[in-house]
């Protein structure tokens, strides 16, 4: 598996989205040209009002907090 950590988002009442991070850019194309790939271009109509906004970005920056127990 390619995939680091996944989140999944809400902007607003319809509006939804997955954030996903990956080792390195290899990982990030496999990722995007296999399974998900396929299987957002057999369930668009079903699961999407519309075809996917696939963008990727640059982490600037990122930092853990760890709490104290």
């Amino acid at each position: 598996m390619h995939i680091l950590t996944c989140y999944s988002f809400r902007t607003d009442k319809d509006t939804f989205g997955i954030f996903d991070t990956f080792n390195d850019e290899n990982g990030r194309e496999a990722h995007l040209q296999g399974a998900l790939l396929q299987l957002l271009r057999d369930k668009t109509e079903e699961l999407l009002i519309g075809p996917p906004d696939i963008e990727k970005i640059q982490i600037l920056s990122a930092k853990e907090f760890k709490t104290i127990d």
